[in-house]
């Protein structure tokens, strides 16, 4: 199996940009299709992006398209999310995945291991 360790969270005003960043400990990273996913106060917990083991294909959301980037480097066993341009709506604790699956997918209980969390929250 592998642990997941998010970092990057923050506190950053409307407009801003972040980079999120998760480390894999454990089993080989690149075993693993893997995504990020967020829930904000009150809500369920929402799908963000995900990405093949390899890298090569990525996954955005509606809400994330033309504002993140979902990237990884498996030499560095780390999984990154560049948001830029945030917005309040975005507030939420950002959490990664990883999948045994031979895929990547939207669902969360498509995902077998899962980091702690990071609190992004973004003022007006």
């Amino acid at each position: 199996q592998v642990q997941l360790v998010e970092s990057g969270g923050g506190l950053v005003q409307a407009g801003d940009s972040l980079t999120l960043s998760c480390v894999g400990s454990g089993r080989t990273f690149s075993d693993y299709n893997m995504a990020w996913f967020r829930q904000g106060p009150g809500k369920g917990r929402e799908f963000v992006a995900a990405i093949s083991w390899r890298g090569g294909s990525t996954w955005l959301a509606d809400s994330a398209k033309g504002r993140f980037t979902i990237s990884r480097d498996n030499a560095k066993n780390t999984l990154y999310l560049q948001m830029n341009s945030l917005k309040p709506e975005d507030t939420a604790v950002y959490y990664c995945a990883a999948t045994e699956g031979g895929s990547y997918y939207d669902e969360d209980s498509r995902y077998d291991y899962w980091g702690q969390g990071t609190q992004v929250t973004v003022s007006s």
